[in-house]
Parts: C-alpha cells; sequence; structure tokens
C-alpha cells in the first residue's frame, strides 16, 4: 500500500473544515434575486446603513486581529499559488497532448498527399507509354 504524504497544506485545510464559525462572525449578502412573480412594484431598498455607528464586530485593532488578518492573507496567497501551479500544470498536459495529435495529424496529410503523388507520378508514366506505343505503331 502507498504511504500517502502529509503536506503542510492538507493540514491547514483540514483546520478550516473542520472549525465551525464563530457566532461573533457575520456572513455578508452580497446580491440576493427577488423570485417572486407578482405584478406589484419590488418594494423600495432599505436605507443605507450609517457611517456613523460602528459595532464592535468590526473594528480591527487589536493586535491578534491584525495577525490573524495577515495569516489568512498568507493563506490565501498561498492557496491562490497553489490553484495556478495546478492549472499550469493542466494546461501545459493539454499542450503536449495537443501537440501529439496534431503532429499525428500531420504525419497523416503528408503520407496522403504523397501516395497521391505517387499515384499521379505512375499515371503519367502509363499515359506516356500509351502516346509513345500509339506514335510508333503508326
Amino acid at each position: 500500500m502507498a504511504k500517502t504524504r502529509k503536506s503542510w497544506f492538507g493540514v491547514v485545510r483540514r483546520k478550516f473544515l473542520r472549525s465551525s464559525p464563530r457566532p461573533s462572525e457575520t456572513i455578508v449578502v452580497l446580491h440576493t434575486m427577488n423570485t417572486t412573480f407578482s405584478d406589484e412594484p419590488p418594494p423600495p431598498p432599505p436605507p443605507p446603513p450609517s457611517t456613523t455607528t460602528v459595532t464592535e464586530d468590526h473594528v480591527c485593532d487589536t493586535p491578534r486581529s491584525i495577525k490573524e488578518i495577515v495569516a489568512a492573507t498568507k493563506i490565501q496567497a498561498c492557496f491562490r499559488c497553489h490553484l495556478a501551479r495546478r492549472a499550469r500544470k493542466a494546461l501545459k498536459s493539454l499542450v503536449k497532448l495537443q501537440a501529439l495529435v496534431r503532429g499525428a495529424y500531420v504525419r497523416k496529410q503528408s503520407r496522403i498527399a504523397l501516395e497521391c503523388m505517387h499515384t499521379l507520378a505512375r499515371l503519367q508514366v502509363v499515359t506516356r507509354a500509351r502516346q509513345l506505343q500509339l506514335l510508333t505503331s503508326n
């Protein structure tokens, strides 16, 4: 049986998948679609929140929260780098496959063209021989 190698990325991913969101964290919905079909006009949008009231959930001035933000940014950068490397590898293998297929197609085309040229050359030889035979028989 093959031994699986544990990478730091897998450990971090498992930690994030297992952890549940804290009650203080909120999920922001950026866009919602109105799926009701009626003749009534849609309700007016809610007024924008005032910028003067700031709750404690949005304040990030403690050293621990800044460290967490920096750590999250580094993890995101590493994950995006991992995704980019994986996409590049897939693209590279796709390019190799395309080159292989195109090479086979070009070889097939050249073989067919060569066979056609040989056939034309044989036809010319046969035609020239018949012309010479007709000239010598008269």
